[in-house]
């Protein structure tokens, strides 16, 4: 496995391998790996000849300089696992070599930046444009791979995609859940041993939700679920909504589309997490 931290030198790299005419998937990643990220570089290894991580804690994309701060670093254990899972790069550039003068870039995506995540992390998927389409400049991957746990962000990414008209298939891939049904995050590392086990309630009244669909107009759904999960003294909600998938507005009701899902972020603690679920 080849490892940069240096952008012109992993361009060497990549011109060579295509020159070859071997394809080129990419996993970008924030780090403190997990099972979640491994299914990417599995999926990505099956689709391409050669698989590719970056681990860059993006500053652009957070908020809070705290929350960045405190984010989950172990580089060297992540390389240690994607060496087990057949990865063939990994790009590990420092905030200086994404970043060597200020990026003051501003992207429009519309109201899709600006609901929901958007909302209540104003700037986020702007910092998330910035790093992703520097990342895509680099490498040039074929195909690059995201989870649908990040949904929104996924929605953004693959509008970056086509407004810069970038030849880039951008494949979405299925959640990971703990064994308990707790979606997969690095920021669940971060949870002390109760937050942890009340956590799981998000996921359980997202699949309880899917299953009282039929029983509820949307507008009661999403009020059941808020209310059910605020009841839990660890969790505040701090939205959950029933969006249409193509474009994450709201719906009012089950027949204005086929591909609806119910979206969620709540405090667990002091620990912010996101979900969703398809309604089927």
């Amino acid at each position: 496995m080849d490892i940069f931290r240096n952008k012109a030198e992993l361009q060497n790299k990549i011109t060579q391998l295509k020159q070859n005419n071997y394809s080129i998937g990419f996993v970008p990643t924030m780090g403190a790996l997990h099972e979640g990220h491994i299914s990417l570089v599995r999926c990505c290894n099956k689709e391409n000849d050669i698989t590719l991580v970056s681990i860059f804690v993006n500053p652009a994309q957070f908020n809070d300089r705290e929350d960045y701060e405190k984010y989950p670093r172990d580089v060297q254990k992540d390389i240690d696992w994607l060496k087990e899972f057949n990865c063939d790069i990994v790009f590990n550039p420092s905030e200086t070599e994404m970043y060597p003068e200020p990026d003051n870039r501003t992207f429009d995506f519309g109201d899709l930046d600006k609901i929901l995540e958007g909302y209540y992390r104003p700037g986020h998927f702007n910092g998330v444009a910035k790093v992703v389409s520097k990342l895509f400049d680099y490498v040039h991957p074929h195909k690059a791979y995201f989870g649908e746990k990040d949904f929104q962000q996924l929605a953004v990414i693959r509008q970056l995609t086509k407004e810069e008209n970038m030849e880039i298939e951008i494949v979405g891939c299925p959640i990971v859940r703990e064994e308990d049904g707790l979606a997969m995050s690095s920021r669940n590392k971060r949870l002390n041993s109760e937050e942890r086990k009340n956590a799981v309630e998000i996921s359980r009244f997202l699949f309880e939700s899917r299953e009282k669909k039929d029983e509820m107009n949307v507008e009661g759904l999403k009020n059941w679920v808020k209310d059910q999960l605020n009841k839990n003294v660890y969790i505040n909600v701090e939205y959950f909504d029933i969006v249409n998938e193509k474009d994450l507005k709201p719906v009012h009701s089950w027949s204005e589309s086929k591909d609806i899902r119910g979206v969620i972020a709540a405090w667990v603690g002091n620990i912010r997490l996101i979900d969703n679920i398809k309604y089927e």
